[in-house]
């Protein structure tokens, strides 16, 4: 399973059951949800995958920048996931309890590579299918022994709004935003932003690449989705979302495809927003209003 981007339940159970999760083999809960609707450090204590620890997106964060869950810095990383066990040797599994299935696992997933490390995986389905399933939970908190992680930060997964700015005038790589379709043709909301998107880019909603019951659909049916959007996995792709988030998902299923270096802009639409000239805001409102 080692270099894979999803593993099964099945597969995760196996080895829970087994008893391999240890310093070699460690499972994080990466859920996030808005605190008016669900508290994931809560729901984790009541019940995760024996074993698991929580992997907070709010605090292994850039805590002094004003845009949501930036990266933080290399020795920050490196700090947060060793006391969570993690060293440069262990395979870390990436869940969330989502109600999709997965949404904010594949960002932990992204960060670890952004860190250099690749042995990491998500757990495809998610909690919410581990759960139907009838694989084990527990509210059982483990302590794990902190490990030593060296992190490295991989620019090329990375873009900067400098490098968006820049590519809007060169297209030397192309973009696929995330978000749903209204909020990229700027015709509802974006909690809160008035919404729309950065020229040149195409939009795919990363729940296309989930199936009904919330697992990644297949290789064939992802390949069908970027051809219908005329993306060329051949070439520079970067994922741009809200901030950053479920941009990871078009990440995860290139890399599903064999194309391994997707960059994610970490800043996204909420950074886009407030620092992009007007005329780099592509609204269909304001065509109509025009």
């Amino acid at each position: 399973m080692l270099g894979k981007a999803l593993v099964t339940a099945k597969w995760l159970s196996e080895a829970v059951r087994a008893g391999r999760v240890g310093t070699s083999l460690r499972v994080l809960d990466a859920s996030w949800y808005p605190l008016q609707e669900r508290n994931a450090r809560q729901e984790f204590k009541e019940r995760h995958i024996p074993g698991a620890s929580f992997f907070d997106i709010e605090e292994c964060r850039d805590q002094s920048s004003p845009y949501d869950f930036m990266l933080p810095s290399e020795s920050h990383f490196a700090d947060y996931v060793g006391r969570l066990g993690v060293s440069n040797n262990t395979h870390v599994v990436v869940y969330d309890g989502d109600e999709l299935g997965t949404f904010y696992a594949p960002r932990a997933w992204w960060m670890f590579r952004a860190f250099g490390h690749k042995e990491v995986s998500v757990l495809n389905g998610g909690f919410k299918n581990w759960v139907k399933e009838g694989h084990p939970v527990t509210a059982e908190v483990t302590q794990p022994s902190p490990a030593v992680f060296k992190a490295k930060l991989n620019t090329i997964l990375l873009k900067t709004f400098e490098d968006m700015m820049q590519n809007v005038g060169s297209l030397r790589f192309q973009v696929v935003d995330s978000r749903p379709e209204g909020r990229f043709r700027g015709t509802e909301l974006d909690q809160g932003l008035e919404s729309g998107h950065i020229p040149g880019s195409v939009n795919i909603p990363f729940h296309s690449f989930l199936t009904e019951t919330g697992h990644e659909k297949s290789i064939e049916e992802i390949q069908q989705i970027f051809r219908e959007k005329k993306v060329d996995l051949s070439k520079p792709l970067t994922a741009t979302c809200r901030k950053g988030v479920t941009a990871c998902h078009i990440a995860l299923a290139a890399y599903l495809c064999g194309k391994r270096d997707v960059a994610v802009y970490d800043g996204s639409w909420s950074e886009w927003f407030h620092r992009a000239p007007p005329r780099y805001k592509v609204s269909e409102l304001k065509r109509n209003k025009a």
